[in-house]
C-alpha cells in the first residue's frame, strides 16, 4: 500500500507492481482491487507460487496442517487439518481470553516474517510512505493487507510512520496515533514508544513495531519484544550524507 502525505490518497495491490498501483489509483475509486481490475488495465496474470512453498506445502499437510491461524473451532486445530466450523455449542469467550496473543509461536522468528514499510521525505518537505508484506507463513486464504492496511500513513504537515508485527493487532491504526503523539509535540521515538505501551495496555505479550519520522527528518523507533523475536532491524539513509545508517 503506498500514500501521499500532500493528498492523503492511498492505492494498494495483491502484488508488489508499481506502475499497477499508480495507473489503479490515478484511474479507479477502490482502494483495492482484485486480479480482474489488473487484467482490464491490461497487466497479464502471473503465477506467483515459489519453489520454496511449493516445497513446504506437502510437508504442512503431513503433519496435520501444523501450525496454523485457527482457534475456537471444530475439528481440533492443533491435531487436524480443516475443513473447520463452529462448536454445536459455542464457546463462550471471556475478556481474559480475547486479550491473550494467539500467534503460533512455531512460525515466530527473525528470519520469518517479510513486511518492509518505507518513510520517504524530499527536500522540500513532501512526504510518501509505503508498506508491503506477503504475510505470515500458513496465514488463512483470503487474508489480505491486516498490516499494512493500517501501517502505512504519511501527513506532509507533520510526519509519516511505519510498522509491522501481528496484522490483527496493528489494525488498531497504531501507525495514525504515531503521526498525532508527533503532531501534539512527541519526539518519534517518543511517538513510537507511547503506541506501543498503548497497545500493552489490552494485549501485553505480542511482538510488534512501529517507526517514525517527522516533517523535518528526525526519526524513532520501538517494538514489543516476545518469545522468538527479540530485536527488529532498521535502516535511515540520509541523501545529502549518501549514506544508510543502520540499527537493531
Amino acid at each position: 500500500m503506498k500514500i501521499k502525505g500532500n493528498t492523503l490518497k492511498i492505492s494498494e495491490l495483491s502484488q508488489n507492481y508499481e506502475i499497477l498501483s499508480l495507473r489503479l489509483r490515478n484511474r479507479t475509486n477502490p482502494l483495492m482491487n482484485e486480479s480482474a481490475g489488473c487484467k482490464n488495465m491490461g497487466f497479464p496474470a502471473d503465477d506467483l507460487t515459489a519453489n520454496k512453498s511449493l516445497s513446504i506445502c506437502p510437508t504442512w499437510l503431513n503433519q496435520n496442517c501444523q501450525p496454523n491461524f485457527w482457534k475456537n473451532v471444530v475439528p481440533d486445530t492443533s491435531k487436524f487439518c480443516g475443513p473447520y466450523r463452529l462448536h454445536k455449542m459455542r464457546k463462550k469467550i471471556s475478556w481474559r481470553q480475547s486479550r491473550k496473543w494467539n500467534f503460533p509461536p512455531t512460525i515466530l522468528s527473525v528470519n520469518n516474517h517479510d513486511t518492509s514499510g518505507m518513510i520517504v521525505i524530499e527536500g522540500v518537505g513532501n512526504i510518501a510512505d509505503g508498506t508491503f508484506t506477503n504475510g505470515a507463513t500458513h496465514k488463512i486464504p483470503g487474508r489480505v493487507g491486516d498490516s499494512l492496511i493500517a501501517t502505512a500513513y504519511a501527513d506532509s504537515t507533520c510526519g509519516s510512520p511505519a510498522s509491522t508485527g501481528d496484522g490483527d493487532i496493528m489494525m488498531s491504526l497504531s501507525s495514525y496515533q504515531a503521526v498525532e503523539y508527533v503532531r501534539t509535540g512527541s519526539d518519534p521515538t517518543t511517538a513510537c514508544q507511547k503506541v506501543i505501551s498503548q497497545i500493552q495496555q489490552y494485549i501485553p505479550v505480542f511482538f510488534s513495531t512501529v517507526v517514525c519520522a517527522n516533517a523535518a527528518g528526525s526519526d524513532g523507533a520501538a517494538c514489543c519484544k516476545a518469545p522468538g523475536l527479540t530485536r527488529f532491524h532498521d535502516v535511515v539513509y540520509n541523501s545529502l550524507l549518501q549514506r544508510a545508517m543502520a540499527s537493531m
